[in-house]
C-alpha cells in the first residue's frame, strides 16, 4: 500500500508560506507525539531555515511517554525549542508563549536598547493536516477563532491572530509534500489521519496497521480485543479474529474486515487501544539505510540496462 496525497490547495499554501515567512520570527510547527518523524514536514526545514524554530508535539496524551521523552531529547539536540501539549485539554499551551519569548529574548533586548519601546513577536503556525492545529489555536487564544474538524484540509487559508499585545500568530492550512520517500511515512500518517481516509483502502490499512503493531507494541491489541495470535500469524488473520470477537459480520457468516478494520483505525485513533508511539529516532536510521539501499539497487539495475542496451 502505498500512499501519495498531495490536494492542489498544498501548493498553494506552501507558496503563500514562502511568500510570508519573511513577515515572522519564530516558526512554530506542530507535530502528532506518536509519529514526530513522519509527521514532521521536511518542506517546513527548508522555508524556516533562517528563524527561530519551536517544535511542538501535540496528542502527547495519545503518545508512549517514555519514547515522548527520547524525541523531545532528539529534536533539543537539532537545536529546536520543545514544548509537550495536549490541545483539545489546553495542557502545555502557555509555555509555546514563554519559549517564543526565550528565543526572542536577546533580539528584543538589543531593538529596546535602539530605543524601540513596543516589539512583539510575529509568529507563524505550520503542521500537517489533521494534527490539531485548530484546535491548538482556539485553545490559545482562549475563543473559538480558527475552524477546526476531524477530517484532513479544513483550515484552507491564512489568517493573522492575536494571541496577546505582543504576540502574533499567522495560522496557515495543513500541508503535506509532495511525495513520501518511505513507504512508512505515508502508511503512518493515514494511521494518524493526517491522509483523508476517502482515498484510502481501509482494510488494507487496518492490516498494515497491525503488521506494524506486531514489532511496536502486540500487546495492545490482545488487550483491547481480548484475542490470542502469535508473531508468526497473518496480519489479515488476526484482523478476522477481532471482527470475529466483536461479532461483525455480514451475509454468509463472514466477518465484516472492512468494518472491523474501521473500527480499530477509529479506536487507535482515540487512544483506546493504550498510549501508542509508532516510531522512534532509531527507526530513522533504518529507513535512511533501507532508502540509501534502494537507491543503490536502483542505480545498479539503471547501469544493467544501459550496457545491455549498449550491446544490441
Amino acid at each position: 500500500m502505498n500512499i501519495q496525497w498531495y490536494p492542489g490547495h498544498m501548493t498553494k499554501t506552501r507558496r503563500m508560506m514562502q511568500e510570508n515567512i519573511s513577515l515572522v520570527d519564530v516558526v512554530i510547527e506542530l507535530l502528532d507525539a506518536r509519529i514526530p518523524y513522519s509527521s514532521k514536514n521536511p518542506d517546513i526545514d527548508e522555508l524556516a531555515k533562517n528563524k527561530y524554530r519551536i517544535v511542538v508535539m501535540n496528542k502527547c496524551d495519545l503518545a508512549d511517554e517514555k519514547s515522548t521523552a527520547i524525541w523531545t531529547k532528539y529534536f533539543e539536540e537539532k537545536g529546536f525549542k520543545v514544548v509537550l501539549v495536549n490541545a483539545i485539554k489546553g495542557t502545555g499551551i502557555s509555555e509555546v508563549t514563554n519559549a517564543a519569548k526565550e528565543l526572542m529574548k536577546e533580539k528584543i533586548e538589543k531593538q529596546k536598547a535602539r530605543g524601540r519601546i513596543f516589539v512583539p513577536i510575529r509568529s507563524m503556525i505550520a503542521g500537517i493536516p489533521n494534527v490539531g492545529k485548530s484546535t491548538f489555536i482556539n485553545k490559545y487564544v482562549g475563543k473559538t477563532t480558527a475552524k477546526t474538524g476531524d477530517k484532513p484540509g479544513v483550515t484552507r487559508g491564512k489568517q493573522w491572530i492575536r494571541i496577546k499585545k505582543d504576540f502574533e500568530l499567522l495560522d496557515t492550512p495543513g500541508i503535506l509534500w509532495p511525495k513520501f520517500e518511505d513507504k512508512e511515512v505515508g502508511l503512518k500518517l493515514a494511521f494518524t489521519g493526517a491522509i483523508n481516509d476517502d482515498i484510502l483502502d481501509i482494510q488494507t490499512m487496518g492490516v498494515e496497521f497491525i503488521n506494524l503493531m506486531m514489532s511496536v507494541d502486540a500487546d495492545c491489541i490482545r488487550k483491547r480485543y481480548n484475542i490470542e495470535f502469535d508473531s508468526i500469524d497473518e496480519p489479515h488473520e488476526i484482523l478476522a479474529k477481532i471482527g470475529e470477537k466483536r461479532g461483525f459480520k455480514i451475509r454468509g457468516g463472514e466477518v465484516d474486515l472492512e468494518r472491523t478494520a474501521k473500527i480499530l483505525m477509529d479506536e487507535f485513533r482515540g487512544g483506546k487501544l493504550g498510549k501508542i508511539t509508532l516510531e522512534l529516532p532509531e527507526d530513522i536510521k533504518n529507513m535512511n539505510e533501507r532508502k540509501a539501499e534502494e537507491e543503490k539497487a536502483k542505480k545498479e539495475a539503471d547501469y544493467k540496462r544501459k550496457q545491455e542496451f549498449k550491446k544490441k
